[in-house]
């Protein structure tokens, strides 16, 4: 069987098997995630240099456990089972498979008591993360113990012949500091990959498809001003140039001078055919009155579609869509082979076309995480401004303007939102946090301003780090910044006369407030 560069990870439920994915790829080799169910017919076509698999919260002696086909272990293909991925390997082989007496869950001291090209380079204890209730209490026939720590005996094992190798800990996360190491000397050592997958191999690899699909066809782009869909297409703008048009809806929801600010960079900067869709007196008509956040996200997304299929039907020769779909929204929109543990969410991204847009899709970044898409992006060119830019969301400011949007309302947040953006951007924090943003409260307040009284509105502040956006934590913002801030927006936006500061992390709270 010949061998590609692909190290393919089998996902049973765990938390971390989009990291997983991502530490291969650090490696400079490409990975991907599949259900666990594949069959070994289909991993064997797919030619893999290796397979990992995952870890997960169920136990390999419940019923229903997820199990991989056994014929996988025979496939000849080089392994690693993490955590639930030994355990389920150990059991499949003929091992021992128990409850343990004590639960290793934090760090813990692995000490490697043989030679073994998965710790190669690494000192002889290193410092791991566990996360487990259940131990392999007897190993299969051929495997032999590798590294073990106080409470687990059979922490990493191998059997050299079948090139088969299993650990306890999760070298995927932060907290195992040599994880990556680990997961290198795997992909590189065990398995032969080159380790020749980088952006500048994704860009070109790319363009060549992007090419062949498209042929002499048009391609339409919705582009939002995103990383996702910017990336997308100054990508398939350097594939296909002329045959790609891009349209821009401007919803009136936008951030200051959004629309300047995307025009500027794509029609002067890349030459690109670039289509504004004014539709602000559109949205705002179907908005008005409207206050259950979950009714304007309908009537936004239901207009969005609405808008740019209009202005797509004037391009006569279209034959294409393009999205800037990304790895994780593929991921998260499949089934992951009925896991009862997966949490399976649609996207906006996935799950085809409108019925009456008879077009095929081109998805050029839906292989790649976020952090890549940004390096692509830096790599054609793209600014910062662009590649680096905070997460917004899909219904814009209608869902940072607590009750009823109105022209004022809009233009009053917009004006305290780009305070906020331009001074954390001169502390240097903006690109160093997850989002900062400013939000209209329903609510007035009275205030003194120049010896007179006043009653007027209210902005929070919502400063967050997080990694994913499932997690976040408030950050502790200077306080000279925040003064800075709401001296700033006092003073500076009409009919606001307080700043709040929004101390609440997720969970409990939501990073919108909407």
């Amino acid at each position: 069987m010949s061998v590609n560069q692909t190290v393919i990870v089998l996902d049973f439920g765990s938390q971390y098997s989009q990291l997983i994915a991502r530490r291969i790829r650090e490696c400079s080799v490409f990975s991907k995630i599949v259900p666990f169910k594949i069959s070994a017919a289909e991993i064997k076509k797919e030619k893999p240099a290796g397979i990992i698999f995952s870890g997960g919260p169920a136990s390999v002696y419940q019923d229903n456990a997820p199990k991989c086909d056994p014929e996988i272990l025979n496939l000849g293909i080089p392994i690693l089972g993490i955590c639930y991925g030994l355990q389920m390997t150990a059991q499949l082989l003929g091992g021992k498979v128990v409850k343990g007496t004590a639960r290793e869950f934090g760090r813990a001291e692995l000490e490697v008591v043989n030679d073994s090209e998965l710790f190669a380079g690494l000192d002889s204890k290193l410092t791991v993360w566990m996360s487990h209730g259940d131990k392999v209490l007897a190993v299969p026939e051929g495997f032999s113990i590798i590294g073990k720590t106080i409470n687990t005996e059979f922490a990493a094992v191998s059997d050299i012949k079948r090139k088969i190798f299993g650990i306890q800990f999760h070298p995927e996360v932060v907290h195992t500091p040599k994880g990556k190491k680990i997961i290198e000397n795997f992909c590189r050592r065990i398995c032969g990959c080159k380790g020749d997958w980088t952006m500048e191999s994704f860009i070109d690899q790319s363009v060549c498809e992007i090419r062949n699909k498209v042929g002499s066809g048009h391609v339409i782009l919705g582009l939002s001003g995103g990383v996702d869909s910017a990336v997308a297409a100054a990508l398939i703008h350097k594939a296909i140039g002329k045959q790609l048009t891009c349209i821009f809806v401007n919803n009136g929801l936008l951030r200051k001078d959004e629309v300047e600010k995307v025009a500027s960079v794509f029609r002067k900067n890349f030459k690109l055919d670039l289509r504004v869709a004014d539709a602000e007196e559109r949205f705002l008509a179907k908005l008005a009155d409207v206050v259950d956040p979950e009714r304007k996200r309908k009537i936004i997304g239901k207009e969005f579609v609405e808008v740019f299929q209009e202005a797509a039907s004037e391009i006569k020769d279209a034959d294409f869509l393009a999205q800037g779909t990304l790895y994780p929204d593929v991921i998260e929109s499949v089934p992951i082979g009925g896991n009862p543990s997966s949490m399976i969410k649609s996207h906006h991204n996935v799950g085809g076309l409108p019925e009456t847009m008879k077009m095929k899709l081109v998805e050029p970044l839906c292989k790649l995480f976020k952090d890549e898409v940004r390096e692509v992006g830096r790599k054609l060119g793209l600014p910062d401004e662009i590649v680096m830019r905070q997460p917004f969301p899909g219904p814009g400011l209608a869902v940072r303007i607590l009750g009823p949007i109105t022209k004022s309302g809009l233009d009053t947040l917009r004006e305290a939102d780009a305070i906020v953006v331009e001074e954390m951007k001169k502390a240097g924090l903006y690109y160093k946090t997850w989002q900062s943003f400013a939000v209209l409260l329903p609510v007035k307040t009275v205030g003194v301003m120049g010896d007179e009284r006043t009653y007027e509105n209210v902005i929070a502040l919502r400063v967050v780090e997080s990694q994913d956006g499932m997690t976040a934590d408030w950050v502790k913002l200077p306080y000279e910044l925040m003064g800075l801030i709401s001296n700033r927006i006092i003073n500076e936006v009409r009919g606001v006369n307080r700043v709040v500061y929004d101390l609440t992390s997720k969970p409990p709270g939501t990073i919108e407030w909407e």
